[in-house]
């Protein structure tokens, strides 16, 4: 099941808005197959794993292994636990239970009505936390919300003035702001509010990374982002979530939201309606103690820099668990965990 876990790893970023998931066949203790889930409408991980077998006689006499439950519905591609049975397959060991109502249990009842011996359960919290975008999206009908920022070595996300009011100033090194960029690769969206966009004009690309952009979300009130921002660029979607959805928008779609009431929570409703199911929140200030005031949020990537500024936009301040640490050459990149979440 650990190999499962490994191989399914590999589709992170590309199976969306399917789950990760990897398959390994073993006969009398040799691998005879593997296979993932490449991408969101080809085969999935069982049915990659059975074709790279070259025996395919063996199968009769082998264990599959699966890190979520095999599909029993027709969507984009056939049922795996159909084709799980017609190979005659014996003994079949999942990880995680699939929470898709499509899916739940009902793959494990058609497998053991056949006369599969089916074992669940297998490094189940190990394959639960290998989608947690995706389980967090079919349990809590929203999408798993990372937050991110960058801090100088006193604790600020921004100098109290700024050298060149044009340009962004850099807390993070070379390396930590292409992980950022990796970051932006494996996620599906990615919020700002309007003084991010105001002060820092950033494009929320993937250009120091290859990989898809994520789908843009502005937070402007009152349509105060310039028409000419990078954001409006087109090289991605860009939603932006406004009081006022009457003044068109260069190269975007307007969504409404009422600002007089939590909003964290309305941003996670229209995710989910988009069937969004991870989403950056990269700040600024305002835009971050929203989700952690709403305790809407799940991990929180934070960047520390060696600059100091002395005085400026203190960073926010969170009551969590610490799940990693590590330097990113002079960086240090702490990730903390929502235990609420």
């Amino acid at each position: 099941m650990s190999r499962c876990i490994e191989l399914a790893k590999k589709g992170l970023g590309s199976t969306y808005p399917n789950p990760m998931v990897g398959c390994v066949i073993v006969h009398e203790e040799r691998i005879i197959g593997e296979g993932w889930h490449h991408k969101a409408g080809e085969a999935h991980a069982e049915i990659n794993a059975i074709e790279s077998v070259k025996e395919k006689s063996l199968l009769t006499e082998a264990v599959i292994y699966v890190s979520l439950e095999p599909c029993s519905h027709f969507g984009r591609t056939p049922p795996c636990s159909d084709r799980i049975i017609s190979e005659g397959i014996p003994t079949v060991v999942i990880g995680s239970t699939d929470p898709n109502p499509k899916v739940s249990g009902n793959g494990i009842g058609k497998l053991r009505a056949a006369g599969c011996e089916v074992i669940t359960g297998v490094l189940e919290d190990e394959c639960d936390l290998l989608n947690k975008r995706f389980f967090t999206f079919q349990k809590k009908k929203r999408p798993y919300i990372f937050l991110k920022w960058a801090q100088s070595a006193d604790g600020f996300i921004a100098p109290a003035e700024r050298a060149n009011p044009a340009q962004p100033v850099w807390i993070s090194n070379d390396f930590s702001r292409q992980l950022s960029h990796k970051m932006r690769a494996d996620e599906t969206a990615i919020l700002v509010g309007t003084q991010t966009v105001v002060d820092d004009n950033p494009s929320l690309t993937t250009r120091d990374w290859k990989g898809a952009s994520p789908l843009r979300l502005l937070l402007d009130r009152y349509n105060r982002i310039p028409d000419d921002a990078a954001v409006f660029d087109g090289s991605s979607d860009t939603i932006v979530l406004t009081a006022n959805p009457a003044i068109h928008r260069p190269n975007a779609q307007s969504k409404v939201i009422d600002f007089d009431k939590p909003v964290s929570q309305q941003i996670c409703d229209v995710l989910f309606e988009l069937e969004i199911q991870s989403l950056i929140v990269e700040g600024g200030a305002r835009t971050l103690r929203t989700f952690i005031d709403e305790n809407l949020w799940d991990e929180a990537w934070v960047f520390e820099g060696t600059t100091a500024f002395g005085k400026g936009t203190a960073a926010p301040r969170l009551d969590a668990m610490i799940i990693s640490e590590e330097n990113i050459q002079d960086d240090k990149l702490t990730i903390y965990k929502n235990p609420e979440s």
